[in-house]
């Protein structure tokens, strides 16, 4: 399709025809949602988080109905009370659900229960550390959520920050979420290296969506700066879960202090959906199948909210937003050049000249890779809280200096690679975690020798600035390394 941005490898593991996913709400995304945004070419989550098994059922067979695409359910363990969890997986599992995207804390358990059944896992993620802790729990496709995201927000990092930094960790597709509602948004993730965009405030406010119309009222009516990110919202949910929405009485402390509840203070009833009380503080947000006093309740919306103008059939507003993209993505891949002419050689020769900087640094981002992936499994074998630190402290490093890499690799029109290095199963293969730790070090130092031969290298003034910087991250983390350990640090 022209007027739509090409299918990437993820589409084809999922199913759908458009990079582009809708997110699975808790009770907006309903089936009416999800099989609207599935026939216009997206892949649908239908919202499933704490809600019962017969709702999840009936979910499910009004999706197959009206459509014979894959589609995927969200489940929340952190969130749900574990014999309900149980129940939920095995009923999904037992319905042949194809894919399952899971949020907030990574739970191995559940992970494992469904890829041992044949399903797809789709997880979520707040940082790099998480991305990591997902893939090597089992997770086949991962959702870099940035800060932008409305509802409940895992992390504090801005997606742009986020986005690179977990595809420069990750060995599985990456799709990106947060503050994404227009065709410009969704081109900027996919240029990045997303393999998808999730809309979630964009697809609320359409026909379809199970949000009540005096949500996605308030939602066309908003401008950009009209969210708050806050823990007001909390019932239901584990403690210091912010949530974005639009500021309302609750934020502005109109209606008391969400906190001061406790056994000899009763819960503020403010609605009713079908006799389940809602209340005040609550997690809970607008649905059609709720009464009650809806400006005192939970208003998700992301940052993007402010180029949200009307309330749309939701495949004419995700063919619309494809098209966009489509669009601005010729934009940034255009790059004309005269016609027979000297000049229209330039690209491939750069391209050619750069290729051995470009080697080397992939080189150096399987190491930092590596590196990250040996920290994050090592902080969890000490309770010494000062070594922890410094392993922690290492492990952003590390992280950090994988994006870099990763965008000087893109500066210089290369392709980053995906591969951990070698160094990971060797280093892990150390039991002793001092002696990891030392290890661990020593491939610090090889990284140093090589940006010191690396760096007179290099012409781009940033890409020079971004290396020396890491040069003397590495070095001070060989000082701290050794220190800690009390090793005679090697001479350079």
């Amino acid at each position: 399709m022209h007027d739509a941005p090409p299918a990437t490898p993820l589409c084809r593991l999922l199913g759908c025809r458009l990079p582009l996913m809708l997110a699975g709400m808790g009770g907006v995304s309903r089936s009416e949602l999800v099989a609207a945004v599935t026939e216009a070419g997206g892949f649908g989550f239908l919202g499933m988080v704490r809600e019962p098994l017969a709702l999840i059922e009936r979910e499910v067979a009004q999706v197959r109905q009206r459509t014979a695409l894959p589609f995927g359910v969200n489940l929340i363990p952190a969130a749900t009370p574990a014999p309900l969890l149980r129940a939920q997986v095995d009923l999904l599992i037992a319905l042949q659900v194809p894919v399952v995207s899971l949020f907030w804390d990574v739970d191995a358990g559940v992970i494992a229960r469904l890829r041992a059944a044949g399903v797809t896992v789709v997880h979520q993620i707040g940082s790099a550390a998480e991305a990591l802790q997902a893939q090597e729990a089992g997770a086949q496709v991962l959702i870099a959520q940035g800060v932008e995201a409305g509802g409940h927000v895992r992390g504090r990092q801005p997606l742009a920050e986020l986005l690179s930094e977990v595809l420069a960790m990750a060995s599985v597709p990456v799709a990106a979420a947060g503050g994404l509602a227009d065709g410009q948004g969704v081109a900027r993730v996919l240029a990045q290296g997303a393999q998808a965009a999730v809309l979630g405030t964009a697809l609320m406010a359409t026909h379809e969506s199970f949000a009540h119309d005096a949500h996605k009222q308030r939602l066309v009516a908003a401008q950009a700066g009209d969210t708050v990110l806050t823990e007001d919202f909390h019932i239901n949910w584990p403690p210091h879960a912010a949530v974005r929405v639009l500021a309302n009485s609750v934020t502005r402390r109109e209606r008391g202090d969400p906190f001061a509840a406790t056994g000899d203070i009763p819960r503020t009833v403010i609605g009713d959906e079908e006799g389940r009380p809602i209340y005040l503080f609550s997690t809970d947000s607008p649905l059609r199948s709720m009464t009650g006093d809806f400006e005192a309740m939970a208003l998700y919306a992301g940052q993007g909210v402010g180029r949200i103008t009307a309330i749309e059939p939701a495949g004419e507003r995700l063919r619309r937003i494809a098209a966009e993209a489509a669009a601005h993505l010729r934009l940034l891949n255009d790059t004309p050049v005269a016609v027979a002419s000297p000049v229209c050689y330039a690209g491939d020769a750069e391209r050619e000249r750069h290729a051995p900087l470009i080697a080397r640094l992939d080189e150096l981002l399987e190491a930092e890779r590596a590196g990250a992936r040996v920290a994050l499994r090592s902080r969890t074998e000490t309770e010494d809280e000062a070594l922890r630190a410094l392993i922690d402290a290492i492990h952003r490093d590390e992280v950090k200096w994988c994006g870099m890499l990763m965008r000087a690799i893109r500066t210089l029109e290369g392709t980053p690679g995906s591969r951990t290095g070698d160094f990971y199963d060797k280093a892990m293969a150390v039991p002793d975690l001092r002696e990891r730790l030392a290890f661990l070090n020593r491939g610090q130092g090889w990284v140093a020798k090589k940006l010191r031969e690396l760096l007179p290298l290099v012409d781009d003034a940033g890409i020079r600035a971004g290396l020396q910087e890491m040069l003397q991250a590495h070095v001070d983390n060989l000082d701290k390394v050794n220190t800690a350990l009390g090793l005679t640090p090697p001479r350079r």
